[in-house]
């Protein structure tokens, strides 16, 4: 290894090792507590997962310096006349040899260790700190590529710049796993992009494709890239009918019904009837999902070219939410948002059942299960009384959330209690250790304003008479206030 001071640091880090080895076998200087040395060890193995989660992600911070450090330095070795992309291709090589990459997995970990010492300061900030993992600024790389300077700068500050005009709400970035924390940075990429979401859904469209992957055991990937409504009302219909066949009788899971409707509808041939395998007949074709759009009200206008949000995918263009709502697709629920912060404020008239009402405002609050991490956004989710209505605990939105089946399950089966929740905010979680963890929340944005030229843009807010809660009154000013607005301007 190199100099004295590199291998001086590296002993000390083994030998740190070896002393938290020890512990976790129980073989330390001394016992976490002598009182009851069993809940010590539980307790001080969480401790050390914790320290070695905030090591690995400073690891990680030195790796990505390392790496652009040697890149730049091995190029000015080599001189001006080896070209760029061979001494790129050459710095990776280098790279894997050391850390046992093949040749694709180390370009790309060269290329994202270049854009996060490079252009993201706030992610290596973070990994030197220990409060973001690789995978996290993987994602912020990933989504922040084709921004140009000030998007960048913007998307960073939003995830980790408290003091951002308009931060990411709820728990940190750091304590969302790193897949969700995906789905939050493309959801802001796509509202924030400053090229338009339609151009681009246009270049996606174009390339929509279905592709073929063998597999082994004799089975084999089938997949199909397509525009988000499709899948979305493909994937939540294929559920619908898979529900609709599960019964007493019926030994398929949901996942293999959801196959064998896909394949069956495809193939345009029905299954034989069989042990196991239910009813041949195929769900009525009145069995319909049940998707929310949310749809800024100037968008929906078409006053403005502001994204809308299809429940379950994420961002959408303007105009594939206006084709849908005003297609009449009564698989789909209009939603309004309030003007001044983009939080819902009711679901259309047409679910306007309290039942149906209420479990529509817990997908808007939560957007899926609200357990850290679950990315579970299924209509089969529980809604489930924080307080219980044995123990004087209302059917109010502020104590209900909707934990997915195995979520809901560890709630009542082990010391795991949500934490109190609002009209806009889901419950948090407490653990059996005393350790609380914040769920994920919404990152909902003020609507944007039509050009005040626009002969359309001067009209009142009903966002004056302030939000109203949908589980007590029984009319629906804002619809009204909507209907109101495009008689007189239509």
């Amino acid at each position: 290894m190199g100099t004295a001071a590199v291998v001086r640091a590296f002993e000390e880090i083994r030998a740190g090792l070896a002393v938290l080895d020890a512990e976790v076998d129980g073989a330390g200087c001394e016992p976490f507590s002598v009182a009851d040395r069993l809940a010590a060890l539980a307790g001080g193995c969480l401790d050390i997962l914790a320290g070695a989660r905030e090591v690995e992600a400073r690891v990680a911070g030195l790796k990505a310096k390392a790496a652009v450090a040697y890149a730049e330095s091995a190029a000015v070795v080599a001189g001006p006349g080896v070209p760029v992309q061979v001494q790129e291709m050459s710095a990776a090589a280098e790279i894997g040899c050391v850390l046992a990459l093949g040749p694709r997995a180390a370009g790309s970990f060269l290329a994202t260790a270049h854009a996060v010492v490079s252009t993201l300061p706030r992610t290596l900030a973070g990994l030197q700190a220990g409060d973001l993992s690789w995978q996290h600024a993987l994602v912020m790389a990933d989504e922040a590529a084709g921004l140009d300077a000030a998007g960048t700068a913007a998307l960073e500050a939003h995830f980790l710049d408290p003091d951002a005009v308009n931060p990411a709400r709820g728990c940190r970035v750091g304590e969302l796993p790193a897949h969700r924390f995906r789905v939050k940075a493309r959801t802001w990429r796509e509202r924030h992009h400053a090229g338009s979401i339609e151009a681009r859904h246009a270049k996606g469209v174009s390339e929509r494709r279905v592709e073929y992957r063998p597999d082994r055991d004799g089975m084999a990937w089938l997949t199909a890239y397509l525009p988000a409504d499709r899948a979305s009302a493909v994937w939540d219909r294929l559920t619908s009918e898979a529900r609709a066949l599960q019964g007493p009788h019926e030994r398929r899971t949901l996942a293999q019904l959801r196959a064998d409707n896909y394949a069956t509808a495809l193939l345009a041939t029905y299954p034989a009837p069989g042990p196991g395998r239910g009813s041949s007949e195929r769900p009525s074709s009145r069995i319909r999902a049940q998707v929310l759009v949310t749809v800024p009200v100037f968008s929906l206008l078409g006053l403005t070219d502001e994204p809308a949000v299809l429940d379950g995918y994420g961002p959408i263009p303007p105009s594939m939410a206006r084709n849908l709502l005003a297609g009449g697709a009564g698989s789909f629920y209009r939603v309004l948002v309030d003007p001044r912060d983009g939080a819902p404020l009711e679901i259309g008239r047409t679910s306007y059942r309290l039942t149906k009402a209420m479990r529509a405002w817990l997908r808007l609050r939560d957007g899926k299960c609200p357990f850290p991490g679950c990315s579970n956004h299924s209509l089969d989710n529980d809604a489930d009384h924080l307080l219980a209505w044995a123990n004087g605990g209302t059917t109010g939105i502020s104590n209900l959330g909707q934990p997915c089946p195995k979520h809901h399950r560890l709630r009542h089966t082990t010391a795991w209690k949500p934490t109190p929740a609002t009209k806009t905010t889901p419950p948090g979680w407490t653990s059996p250790t005393g350790r609380h963890y914040q769920s994920e929340h919404q990152d909902w944005e003020p609507p944007h304003r039509p050009p005040p030229h626009h002969p359309h843009a001067p009209w009142s807010s009903p966002a004056a008479t302030g939000a109203t809660d949908i589980t007590r009154h029984r009319g629906s000013p804002w619809e009204d206030a909507l209907s109101q607005y495009l008689n007189t301007h239509t």
